[in-house]
């Protein structure tokens, strides 16, 4: 099992960052937002976990060790794999998911892509208090962090990814003027502004 990596970041994607360990170099996928804070050149630590499969091997990445273990914890519901797994975790923090599982809140399940009704049933079902509880929030369910704060970190996370300020902070007004995501969920509005710039770059 490797449990975690440090070393010099050699290149960030979309989905995945390559860290040279040892004189090798390692593909780790992880969230857009745990990819939003490497930089390329710098030394990183990642917590990982790696998935074993008949046919390959991969190494999925986090920027804590909670988050890992939430990752793994969501993988023992049936009919979630380790990829629908990151994709949660892209859209929802560790405790965002604890308050969706803990206050039954489908709806917010069900923004992840891939979940739907009976899927977002089943994750209330089988973790039930599995997760652990989750941190205490101010009323609303956010930390209190004021907007402009969450607007520029979200920013500030499209550049790291290659974006310009122009084009990274255009997107995220785009996004929450549509509404359809949480202004307070850092990571929803991520996910957002990723699909409204596409594969583009600034």
């Amino acid at each position: 099992m490797i449990a975690s990596v440090r070393g010099t970041v050699q290149a960030v994607r979309l989905d995945a960052a390559v860290v040279e360990v040892g004189g090798v170099g390692m593909l780790v996928q992880a969230t857009p937002t745990t990819l939003a804070a490497l930089r390329v050149g710098a030394e990183a630590l990642l917590w990982t976990s790696l998935v074993v499969r008949e046919d390959s091997l991969t190494l999925f990445g986090f920027a804590d060790a909670d988050e890992r273990e939430v990752f793994e914890v969501l993988q023992t519901v049936s009919g979630v794999g380790p990829r629908l797994a990151l994709a949660m975790l892209a859209v929802h923090s560790p405790d965002g998911l604890r308050r969706a599982v803990a206050g039954e809140d489908l709806a917010a399940l069900k923004r992840v892509p891939g979940i739907g009704q009976k899927g977002a049933q089943r994750l209330v079902l089988e973790l039930g208090g599995r997760l652990g509880a989750p941190a205490t929030v101010v009323e609303g369910g956010f930390t209190p962090v004021a907007a402009t704060d969450r607007r520029e970190q979200v920013v500030e996370a499209l550049i790291g990814l290659g974006w310009n300020a122009r084009a990274a902070d255009d997107a995220v007004a785009q996004v929450l003027e549509q509404g359809d995501v949480a202004p307070g969920d850092v990571a929803a509005v991520l996910r957002a502004a990723l699909r409204t710039l596409g594969g583009g770059r600034g």
